[in-house]
């Protein structure tokens, strides 16, 4: 089967809305454009109902098929931009300086609305539809803070799935990892309190810059040297800021950073050691040194029978050539994991013919895979309620 039909012919009004939304992005927590755009679209379908605000900006919706059943089967989106400024040039490049959908999720946004607007027209399913388009997943905490607000309290789901598109030059190959498929993440603040100087006097100060520089290189020791290599995981420091002068050795440095792990042990064992090696700089140097280190993401764990039921369902749309059983663990993260730590579900990726990875300001989306996004979601639905 290809693209559905119903979905096809409304192709280019899909293209038009995430062009729209690509034009207008908007960062976490403050997607209030684009929530108002998918609540009236959600109404204009029919969509059952709408409920908006929950977790800030995320907005839920309730389509309820012509079979009589209980069981409800959750689609998610992400709807957030990132802090990059676009440098592609295209007509419909962000308005917003700074600030672009670097990573497609206007593309997430607009697949789960055109699998709405289908769902919404057919309803050829035996249950309800949960359709969650959630704020605030670059690492701000969205699918956590509409967990709390009571997503799965207010809309429980039975199994949930979400999507996310790849920039690998094969439009339309869809790919899921069962179990662990994307890492947890943590993130770090390092404050170095040295004592300033004069730059001709270093001896009468204690330098910042030297022991932030000096604790770049213990902590990149961590992985290398305390973690077994049959576990992985990363640490990287992201940032070093220090100092504003010539002529002045500066009091107090910063480093930030993230870990990336795939086993609970080994997020401990490091958070351990940066605290242990920070306390043992700070000693060594008469100094203080503050570290502040939290989780952000979990661990993204597809369930392996709803895993294979996403592929089966991906097959009647692209073809059984173009869907992969992947074995490869992405170090990358998703928020999606803390909703499939609620319920079970599956998160897949889906190819286009862009090759500039996200997070790149000159990233482009080909927007041929939107209709093949929203056929999937809408299919996964059909079968896994099939009454």
């Amino acid at each position: 089967m290809p693209v559905l039909p119903q979905i096809a012919d409304h192709a280019d009004t899909l293209t038009a809305i995430r062009r729209d939304l690509h034009e207008h992005p908007e960062l976490g927590f403050q997607e209030h454009r684009t929530s108002g755009i998918v609540q009236d679209l959600l109404k204009s379908y029919g969509v059952d109902e709408i409920h908006a605000g929950l977790g800030t900006t995320g907005v839920v919706g309730l389509i309820h098929g012509k079979g009589k059943s209980t069981r409800r089967v959750g689609l998610r989106a992400d709807m957030d931009a990132l802090p990059i400024h676009e440098t592609t040039n295209l007509p419909y490049a962000s308005k917003t300086a700074g600030v672009m959908h670097a990573c497609g999720h206007d593309s997430h946004t607009t697949m789960l609305l055109g699998a709405a607007k289908y769902l919404a027209e057919t309803r050829d399913f035996a249950g309800t539809a949960v359709l969650v388009f959630q704020p605030a997943e670059e690492g701000l905490g969205g699918a956590r803070t509409m967990i709390a607000d009571g997503l799965f309290e207010k809309f429980p789901c039975d199994e949930i799935y979400g999507m996310h598109n790849n920039p690998n030059g094969l439009p339309g190959q869809v790919s899921v990892k069962p179990g662990a498929a994307m890492a947890g993440a943590c993130f770090f603040d390092i404050t170095v309190h040295g004592i300033g100087s004069h730059a001709a006097m270093p001896q009468a100060g204690r330098d910042s810059i030297v022991i932030g520089a000096a604790l770049v290189g213990e902590l990149q020791s961590i992985v290398s040297r305390n973690v077994a290599p049959t576990k992985p995981a990363v640490l990287s420091v992201t940032t070093f800021n220090s100092g504003n002068a010539y002529n002045v050795v500066p009091a107090t440095a910063t480093l930030t950073g993230t870990v990336r792990y795939f086993h609970d042990e080994v997020r401990e064992l490091i958070e351990m050691r940066i605290k242990e090696i920070c306390a043992g700089m700070a000693k060594m140097h008469g100094i203080e040194i503050d570290v502040k280190i939290w989780n952000v993401f979990d661990v993204l764990m597809n369930d392996a029978t709803l895993s294979t039921a996403y592929l089966d369902a991906a097959a009647e749309i692209v073809g059984a050539d173009m869907i992969e059983e992947s074995s490869e663990l992405r170090t990358g993260s998703e928020d999606f994991a803390d909703m499939l730590k609620v319920v079970p579900g599956a998160y897949c990726t889906l190819g286009h013919g862009g090759t500039v990875p996200v997070h790149n300001p000159a990233y482009t989306l080909d927007d041929d895979i939107l209709p093949v996004g929203a056929s999937i979601m809408a299919r996964i639905v059909e079968r896994r309620l099939n009454g």
